[in-house]
């Protein structure tokens, strides 16, 4: 049972649009804006930046044009798009005015009073841009216009699960473009905090601080950083900075009602946070204040193990596509993404395998708040080229400097079932691609596990995963029932037509999960277009096999975790134990049940089937 206590995290902090970095002052533009096509890709040369004529409709942003929330509800291909609003400026003198764009699919130019102020590429990160010099006093409203890019026909952009066809088939869902996550503005200072970084070392009790102003000061300011849980002071520290960086090692004092560093520990049972509040004073007394926090923790693997704090901590995860038929890959409100959480652990899952998506940060957060751990996914390009490698090396950089301050993430895996590298067995530039993809984020994040390439054809990873939709439990069984049952499905078995590791890969005691496994639907009306990996006819018969899938994954000693496919029905995939609209399809509290039984607890009458079954088989070959 969780332990969870509330944190001391303000309101105004929940709600802002990156709970991790934020400050109390900030501009909501969600809402509507103009919008427009642009299928001939005149919009440039034709000065849409300056002129308001070619909107001729409205948008709901920040849903998809693609989805029924944005008003629009235009699945066609429409690659370029426009959108366009005002504002009134804040009217603060000395201070800049920031703009910042969540994510943007695929790529975007942003113009305030027609001056060009950022240019980005990457459907799944966000940018910023300091408008103060483009701001007009001469004019009652400022303006705002970005064109939008996103061509359906482009496999070598990173797009996940976007399907390229008019219509979702197989695994692929409706496209996600154009503006799909918050759009702000903030005031701030002349000097402020652009960037803040926390690496937990939760074996010495300390805090490690990196920290980046916007530009160095011209005379030193100081930083003040207070850290604190349920009240209690745990740091209260001042630095003076005469440059744009600081690096820091905080040392973490325990007292009053808490008796013991192992008190402060973040985990999925006690998800305790630590609140930080950063105040940057400069020498002519203007301040920035950001509001933060932290969960000190330690993730790691050993003796075929995966560590949570130094100790063996058994993964429990659904596979979750961050998908809502309405809205797409952008949630319809952040209600729904704590809602989301909430129901990841009433079916017992301790942790989410993120699918081809990186997640909004308010996801993250609720994630870091309630206690469920994260594995942190890159949407993949379809193809392998100098173009699709080099677009998802830069956003996948900038995916770790997003999340990297995250407690729940507990794994970094940048491919997936060889996406992008189709031909991985037989090409060495493929496979050099995907050890340059391990080594460079273990580079640059060395705290976490990193898998390379999950699923199969694995050739570089801390953990081994393996994606096997045996269609019973027995199956499961006979070939990750033991050490030597694994040794021998490495060798000889290929589930999914695959090889599950290639003979370059270091077999060095990683800790071996079933990352992906299950897809069973009930979903009586499914009908054809239906892709799954087997349907029952009664919810009787579907709590029966999950019971039966599970159980034998929990009676197999060297596995030492799973990752059940999936969380919610989406599009034509019926395999949710949610509906689309997040109902569940059975009793939560029997699927909690069966999922939080401890590894090797399984009952007897359903071992014993199992296990007569195997045996049948046995003889039978």
């Amino acid at each position: 049972m969780s332990h969870h206590q509330e944190v001391s995290t303000p309101a105004w902090a929940e709600s802002h649009p990156r709970p991790q970095f934020a400050r109390q002052h900030w501009i909501d533009l969600c809402g509507t804006w103009q919008f427009a096509y642009d299928d001939a890709d005149i919009g440039r040369n034709a000065g849409w930046m300056h002129d308001a004529a070619p909107f001729d409709r409205e948008i709901i942003v920040p849903f998809p044009p693609e989805s029924p929330a944005s008003g629009i509800n235009d699945t066609g291909f429409h690659p370029v798009l426009w959108y366009r609003r005002t504002f009134h400026a804040p009217q603060a003198a000395g201070e800049l005015l920031l703009l910042h764009c969540g994510a943007i699919d695929y790529s975007a130019e942003v113009w305030v009073n027609g001056a060009l102020v950022a240019a980005h590429q990457g459907g799944h990160t966000p940018f910023s841009a300091d408008i103060t010099w483009a701001l007009r006093n001469d004019l009652p409203e400022q303006v705002i216009v970005i064109r939008a890019e996103d061509q359906a026909a482009d496999l070598t952009q990173p797009r996940g699960k976007q399907y390229w066809e008019a219509q979702p088939s197989r695994i692929w869902y409706h496209r996600t473009s154009g503006i799909w996550q918050p759009v702000w503005l903030e005031p701030l200072p002349q000097l402020h905090f652009a960037d803040v970084r926390w690496t937990p070392n939760a074996e010495q009790s300390r805090i490690g601080l990196q920290l980046q102003l916007n530009r160095a000061p011209q005379h030193p300011v100081h930083i003040r950083v207070h850290l604190s849980m349920h009240g209690t002071t745990l740091a209260d520290d001042t630095y003076t900075l005469a440059d744009a960086e600081l690096s820091r090692e905080i040392v973490l004092t325990p007292h009053g009602m808490l008796h013991s560093t192992r008190e402060l520990l973040w985990s999925p049972d006690h998800p305790n946070l630590i609140d930080a509040t950063l105040t940057l004073t400069a020498s002519d007394g203007t301040t920035d204040t950001l509001q933060s926090y932290i969960g000190l923790r330690s993730v790691g693997v050993a003796n075929g193990r995966f560590l949570l704090n130094d100790r063996p901590f058994y993964l429990r995860m659904v596979l979750e596509q961050g998908y809502w038929p309405a809205s797409h890959l952008a949630a319809p409100d952040a209600a729904a993404l704590r809602h989301e959480v909430e129901l990841i652990k009433a079916l017992g899952f301790n942790g989410v395998r993120i699918h081809q998506k990186v997640e909004d940060p308010r996801f993250l957060y609720w994630c870091d708040r309630l206690g469920v751990v994260v594995w942190g996914e890159m949407a993949n390009a379809y193809v392998f080229s100098a173009t699709a490698v080099a677009r998802l090396t830069r956003e996948w950089m900038e995916v770790l400097q997003r999340d990297y301050s995250h407690p729940c993430i507990i794994a970094w895996v940048p491919l997936n079932e060889s996406w992008g590298v189709p031909n991985l067995e037989r090409t060495p530039a493929q496979q050099e691609y995907v050890r340059s993809l391990y080594h460079l984020t273990r580079a640059l994040d060395p705290t976490r596990p990193v898998i390379g390439n999950d699923g199969w054809e694995n050739l570089a990873g801390d953990i081994l995963g393996i994606h096997d939709y045996a269609p019973n439990g027995t199956m499961l069984l006979a070939r990750y029932g033991s050490s030597e049952a694994i040794a021998h499905t490495l060798r000889e078995v290929q589930p999914s037509f695959r090889s599950i590791v290639l003979p370059e890969y270091a077999q060095r005691g990683q800790p071996v999960m079933l990352t992906e496994f299950g897809g069973i639907s009930y979903a009586p009306q499914a009908g054809q277009a239906w892709f799954g990996y087997g349907t029952v006819d009664s919810q009787e018969a579907y709590l029966a096999r999950y019971e039966e899938l599970i159980s034998a994954i929990l009676a197999c000693p060297a596995i030492v975790g799973f990752c059940y496919t999936q969380l919610t029905d989406t599009v034509q995939e019926t395999n949710g134990l949610l509906s689309e609209t997040r109902v569940p399809k059975l009793d939560p509290a029997a699927i909690r049940a069966i999922t939080q039984r401890p590894s090797g607890a399984v009952p007897g009458e359903v071992m014993a089937k199992l296990r007569a079954t195997l045996l049948e088989q046995q003889r039978t070959d």
